[in-house]
């Protein structure tokens, strides 16, 4: 069904583009005298302008004897009016570019629906059912012009609109734009629900393959004096203005092209049908002219159509083919990467392509490498060094990429560097810049090179020797045989030297070496029983300072009778913590599988152990991957977590820091109904993080609610108390961390170790963190010689005294709560409460212009940069007099005075005083327009003619004089040119504090 049923009523009400005239316009209703008027060469009226009256007059609503709005009425009147407004469309060829451009969505919508009416279009009738080949001619194109018309209106709502500037608020102005965006929002949502019905009758229409025509104001004139005619000439196919099939088919495939373009971001195939729509249209147009009586169609929007869905424009088109950016484009689509790198080689000559173009060409194989295309490093690399030697010629920085590529360099990675050198300089043209450019890099590159090998391939290379002189490559064997004593650069390798035979102790050092950079389990495992077969002397996990292992399985790693075996275990679990610290999962994963292999077949102590790292990595491995991206971990996962705190096996080593993340990865991902509801008694009483996550879950559950509910939240708030409680000396525990607020044995029978509040830094669930940290801010507003509380989310669930105040180290609690909130921010740097926080902070330590910072941030984050309210419960009475104070202590006083008017009542005495202040460090009358309070800006024109300022008195008496601050205008408009100040004032605010 047409949108006429939904959107009739709704274009009753559109407004139009200028006053009515009533000279002219009864003047027009002499039906004779219009078309005399539309054929001046400027008329005054415009015919879209008509239009617009005539829908208006015809729509207007009358009024009946009880004074109650009544539709239109159907009289004579508006009928001659609606056929007007349909002349005046007809006289312009029913020409949708030039309505779209005038006249607006629900107008145009009105006029349509019209046309609909008098082309016999049955109303209800869903125009997807009907057959259009059965149908008279005039009538199908109605319906064609219509479908055509919402498919282009959906079209243009997806493109982004640049907003007009705001004049001076008029209520009845405002009220009127307001009106006729919910009408055009309701039209749009309508042909949005009809758009695949739309879209079936366009793909319809290319099926017909016949003329058609279109109402003329001759056919609408017959069908307005002698309606007997209307199975006659006005249904014939002679009746008027004639549309060929190929006119329609050109539009109509244009039309379809641009939708399937818009819905083909989400569906390929989709995709598919715009290309083969738009190719469609160049053909037509090809054939046909571009020129037409019926439609205009923009030739450069469908070429860059065409561009984006990768259609080639046309056959004769051949300098846009063979541009480079369309041959890259082709070969990265089609995976031509040899004729690619080509490309590059020959760019290097004549350096047309842009080096971000290039940049980004490199970006996208990068990308598709890592998605596990192996064949494609070698890609990477030969477009990585196209690019450098690029960047070498213009004078740019070599990127860090070239230097991370040529880490590991190889013969075949020299040659096609050499290749590439000497292709992108011609030696008897070039200038000496770029000579010397040239031979600095390849000096540079040997300079960096260890093998002998590769260094003599680069500086017997023609090039090499062609740009440096014989003194700059003596300079060069020097500066290298410094660096080794070993390096010779000669053509042949000193014969004597080589024979000599590595003694047993080179031999061991060598595969030390490789023993501690592999980290192949197998590769080390091969290593060592090399070294073990060498000597039996030697403890080799001992080799290298960065191998670690926790002092709770040292012990029993060391107890191992076998030499190989311990140093096997050790190492293994070593390089597997460090891959695991450093976030190499993959290879963290690989060690600690083998090390789980070799310890299963003697002891079944350090299996659990490796089975319980494993649950680590795992744990590590989904916050680092899926998990960051919101995907919940998978339930075997969870049940292992789950198994690991339950588990009851004696003697076995543990570290702490794994029930530590067990509990936290539990709050993380909301698993509160175990915590709370599932978790074992026995496991509560002996678990510490156990405990806290349960009462931290149950917190969490019970907010917000009655204070009664919240004996929760008191056991919570005496554990903290108790972690926080002062020891005599500071002691590190088994994992080997170090904690600032020490262990002492809690009320609720748990002894809590000296770094639980470590604990705290594992957490990521938005609420778990809120609470934990308004906890914290609690404890620290406590102490009796806080000067500035800190504000925070929740923080009324707590006590609000402690009883033995001296038993709380409030130092480290000032410490944990800068951290935590740190921490916080790095989970979510748009959270308006933690922003707050941080601020609360840097006002507590006299940290001024930081603390402004991080109020107008999170006012920002919260209110879309300022361009909607800020949230009263965000900028508080508290917040704002804390940023006037700021702004008071760095010599800001205008911004003082404005920042006074932001309080629910206004601060005259403090913006008096701000403003009596000669010395300040801010723009000071440059400010004057971001300020509403008229009491203010007269006190300002008082001051300036008291100090004899006559310029900016001015100023002042501008920014009373607008006509928004009238004391006579309607709350609205005031609190809307409050709420422009504000927003303009707090956008210059922010660019200046961030």
């Amino acid at each position: 069904m047409s949108a006429e049923a939904a959107d009739r009523e709704a274009a009753t009400s559109s407004r139009p583009c200028t006053p009515p005239q009533t000279s002219w316009f009864e003047f027009l209703l002499e039906e004779s005298l219009l078309e005399q008027h539309l054929q001046k060469p400027q008329p005054d009226p415009t015919p879209v302008q008509l239009i617009v009256q005539f829908l208006e007059q015809a729509s207007k609503p009358s009024v009946n004897e009880q004074n109650q709005v009544q539709p239109p009425p159907d009289n004579k009147r508006n009928r001659i009016l609606k056929l007007l407004a349909l002349k005046v469309a007809a006289h312009l060829k029913w020409d949708l570019d030039v309505l779209e451009k005038s006249l607006s969505v629900p107008v145009l919508n009105m006029l349509l629906n019209e046309l609909l009416c008098i082309s016999k279009v049955p109303p209800g009738t869903k125009h997807v059912d009907v057959d259009l080949s059965s149908l008279p001619p005039t009538t199908a194109m109605a319906i064609l012009l219509y479908n055509r018309w919402a498919i282009r209106t959906i079209v243009q709502s997806s493109f982004p609109v640049k907003q007009a500037k705001p004049g001076p608020p008029q209520l009845n102005v405002m009220n009127q734009m307001q009106q006729e965006k919910e009408l055009t929002e309701n039209i749009l949502k309508v042909l949005k629900e009809q758009a695949a019905d739309s879209i079936l009758v366009l793909e319809g229409a290319l099926k017909l393959n016949k003329d058609l025509y279109v109402h003329t104001i001759r056919t609408l004139d017959l069908l307005a004096m002698e309606p007997g005619m209307v199975n006659g000439e006005t249904e014939s196919s002679t009746a008027g203005l004639k549309i060929s099939a190929e006119e329609i088919q050109c539009q109509v495939c244009y039309d379809l092209g641009a939708i399937y373009f818009q819905q083909g971001a989400t569906n390929a195939a989709v995709h598919e049908n715009a290309k083969e729509k738009f190719f469609k249209t160049k053909e037509l147009i090809a054939k046909n002219g571009s020129s037409s009586l019926h439609f205009t169609i923009d030739e450069e929007r469908l070429a860059g159509y065409c561009q984006a869905c990768g259609v080639l424009t046309s056959s004769d088109d051949v300098s846009q083919q063979t541009t480079p950016y369309s041959q890259i484009h082709s070969c990265l689509k089609s995976g031509n990467y040899q004729d690619l790198v080509k490309i590059f080689l020959e760019d290097n000559i004549t350096l047309s392509l842009p080096v971000q173009f290039r940049q980004s060409v490199l970006r996208e194989l990068f990308q598709k490498a890592q998605q596990g295309n192996d064949a494609l490093d070698e890609v990477c690399f030969k477009v990585c060094v196209c690019n450098t030697v690029c960047d070498v010629l213009e004078d740019r920085t070599i990127d860090i990429q070239f230097c991370q590529l040529f880490l590991k360099p190889s013969k075949e990675k020299i040659d096609f560097l050499l290749e590439v050198c000497s292709r992108s300089i011609n030696l008897e043209n070039a200038s000496e810049t770029l000579k010397r450019k040239m031979a600095a890099f390849l000096k540079n590159l040997c300079l960096g090179l260890e093998d002998l090998q590769l260094v003599f391939m680069i500086s017997s290379h023609e090039l090499f020797i062609k740009l440096l002189k014989d003194e700059e490559r003596k300079l060069l064997i020097d500066q290298m045989r410094k660096r080794s004593p070993r390096i010779n650069l000669c053509t042949k390798p000193v014969t004597s030297f080589y024979d000599i035979p590595a003694s047993a102790s080179v031999n061991i050092g060598q595969l030390e070496h490789q023993l501690i950079l592999s980290v192949d389990p197998w590769r080390i495992r091969q290593i060592l029983i090399e070294l073990h077969g060498m000597t039996s002397e030697r403890q080799f996990w001992t080799i290298s300072n960065k191998w670690e292992v926790p002092n709770v399985y040292g012990n029993v790693i060391l107890g191992i009778k076998d030499n190989l075996t311990r140093d096997l275990v050790y190492i293994l679990m070593a390089k597997g913590l460090h891959c695991s610290a450093i976030k190499d999962f993959v290879h963290a994963k690989q060690l600690f599988a083998a090390c789980l292999e070799l310890v299963t077949e003697f002891s079944p102590k350090l299996r659990q152990v490796m089975l319980n790292e494993m649950l680590l990595l795992d744990i590590y491995t989904h916050e680092a991957g899926a998990g960051a991206s919101g995907e919940r971990p998978p339930s075997d996962l969870i049940s292992r977590v789950r198994g690991y705190l339950e588990m009851r096996v004696p003697d076995i080593p543990l570290r702490q820091v794994i029930a530590e993340e067990c509990v936290a990865f539990l709050l993380n991902w909301r698993e509160n109904e175990y915590l709370t509801m599932q978790v074992p008694l026995p496991l509560v009483q002996t678990n510490p993080y156990v405990k806290l996550g349960q009462l931290l879950a149950a917190t969490c559950k019970e907010l917000p609610g009655p204070k009664e509910s919240r004996r929760t939240a008191k056991d919570l708030w005496e554990v903290v108390v108790q972690i926080c409680s002062v020891s005599n000396q500071h002691k590190r525990g088994n994992d080997g961390r170090v904690s600032l607020i020490k262990h002492r044995e809690s009320t609720l029978g748990i002894m809590y170790s000296s770094w639980d509040i470590l604990f705290f830094f594992s957490l990521q669930e938005p609420l778990v963190l809120t609470t934990i940290l308004s906890l914290f801010v609690k404890l620290h507003n406590v102490r009796e010689d806080i000067v500035n509380d800190i504000a925070a989310e929740h923080i009324s669930i707590w006590p609000s005294s402690i009883p033995n105040l001296q038993s709380v180290d409030f130092e480290a609690v000032a410490v944990t709560v800068k951290e935590l909130v740190s921490y916080a921010l790095t989970i979510n740097a748009n959270n308006h409460f933690w922003l707050i926080i941080q601020a609360d902070i840097y006002f507590a330590t006299n940290q001024y212009s930081a603390a402004l910072h991080y109020y107008l941030q999170a006012g920002a984050v919260c209110s879309d940069f300022f361009n909607k309210m800020v949230p009263p419960d965000v900028y508080t009475d508290q917040v704002i007099k804390r940023m006037i104070k700021c702004c008071s202590l760095l010599n800001c006083h205008t911004q003082v005075a404005i920042l006074c008017q932001f309080l629910r009542e206004v601060d005259y005495k403090t913006a008096f005083k701000a403003l009596q202040e000669q010395n300040s460090h801010d723009a000071m009358d440059s400010y004057y327009e971001y300020i509403w309070d008229v009491t203010i800006l007269e006190y300002l024109t008082y001051l300036h003619h008291k100090r004899g300022e006559t310029d900016k008195r001015q100023i002042a008496i501008k920014a009373i004089g607008q006509t928004e601050l009238n004391a006579s205008n309607p709350e609205e408009v005031l609190q809307l040119a409050a709420q422009r100040r504000k927003k303009k004032f707090l956008q210059a605010m922010a660019k200046l504090y961030f």
